[in-house]
């Protein structure tokens, strides 16, 4: 198991336009009208989270998920190697390949569209609270899957501003989990003439790309 902490990482990055910003219930995103709370919070050191916690409170929080996924992997007997760190201020977990054969393996942990990476990562988060009785923003990771996805939502992102642009009406993505929506506003909030917002209800929940009014 690795010990590190990264403060400079762009895992938890965030645009500056408002209401861009999506939540779940257990504090992973902010939603569309708190976005300049949430960028407030950001803005805080790296030696605390958003939400005040120290660095070692939350590297504590990385080390209580890190234990709960190794026992997971040792229940399934998969190999893999876990890095324990801080990311702007959030607790993170990631899963890597191990061993020989253990990314495929390791790829049934992460699920159709990360569905099932996105379940142990709210169990994860669950393990954490148990024992710190505080709700946690841990980000859990495996293979390297958001860092992948979240360049195939850029690409789904600027497509759709491309479209928008070029024919000056809304367009609506597929439904999306609060991690997928939000790769998809810091990407259109980079980018001018175009705005984002989220509608609807998980699991349906979709980004609106339209034009600024």
């Amino acid at each position: 198991m690795s010990f590190v902490t990264d403060t400079t990482s762009d895992l938890d990055a965030r645009g500056t336009k408002g209401d861009a910003l999506d939540q779940d219930a257990n504090l992973d995103e902010v939603e569309d009208g708190d976005a300049a709370e949430a960028e407030a919070g950001d803005a805080a050191p790296a030696a605390a989270g958003g939400n005040g916690r120290a660095a070692a409170d939350l590297f504590r929080e990385s080390e209580i998920a890190a234990d709960y996924v190794e026992g997971l992997l040792d229940i399934l007997d998969y190999d893999g190697d876990i890095d324990e760190l801080v990311v702007s201020g959030r607790p993170v977990v990631e899963v890597v390949e191990g061993g020989d054969g253990s990314g495929r393996r390791l790829q049934a942990l992460v699920g159709q569209r990360g569905a099932t990476l996105e379940a142990l990562q709210e169990l994860s988060r669950l393990a954490v609270f148990r024992q710190t009785g505080s709700p946690s923003r841990l980000l859990l990771d495996v293979g390297g899957y958001r860092a992948l996805r979240r360049k195939e939502l850029g690409a789904i992102a600027k497509n759709a501003a491309e479209k928008v642009k070029e024919y000056g009406e809304a367009v609506r993505l597929e439904p999306m989990s609060a991690f997928e929506r939000k790769c998809v506003h810091d990407v259109i909030n980079a980018l001018p003439g175009v705005e984002s917002e989220s509608e609807g209800v998980e699991p349906a929940r979709r980004i609106v790309v339209r034009p600024v009014a």
